[in-house]
């Protein structure tokens, strides 16, 4: 029942459109009480924030970086 905590690493090209700061903290507390797979959790964000910025999921970038818990990293990047 114990939360797993994540580094995120958002790596992107702008364009025409970038993501506040403020706006992108909101959006990653939404899911602060959800059950996610580190994995499937990836790759969401970097579908939402390439929607988000009318970019091709191809041009967007996540990293998410588990703190270790119980002895085991875990590192996705989407």
């Amino acid at each position: 029942g114990q939360p797993d905590l994540y580094t995120a690493t958002i790596e992107y090209r702008p364009g025409e459109r970038c993501l506040e700061s403020k706006s992108l903290k909101l959006y990653l507390m939404t899911f602060r009480n959800e059950g996610h797979f580190c994995e499937a959790l990836a790759v969401k964000i970097r579908d939402d924030v390439a929607a988000a910025l009318e970019l091709a999921a191809a041009d967007v970038t996540v990293t998410l970086r588990q703190k270790a818990r119980g002895g085991i990293t875990i590192v996705a990047t989407a």
